[in-house]
């Protein structure tokens, strides 16, 4: 199980713990579990989220 996965599968949990039901309920879910798959891939180094975060010169 890669680590993009667990993360994945730790977002869809915080989903399933947030959801009040409905449509907004599905949505908060898939950002939640888009959200964990997406940190966790970087951590695995399958996604590089520096374009999203930008990077900034200290020197």
């Amino acid at each position: 199980m890669t680590t993009s996965t667990i993360g994945l599968i730790a977002g869809l949990l915080l989903a399933i713990a947030a959801v009040a039901g409905g449509f907004t309920g599905f949505l908060i879910a898939v950002v939640l579990g888009t959200a964990g798959y997406l940190i966790g891939g970087h951590f695995d180094g399958e996604v590089d989220l520096s374009a999203l975060v930008g990077r900034r010169d200290r020197g």
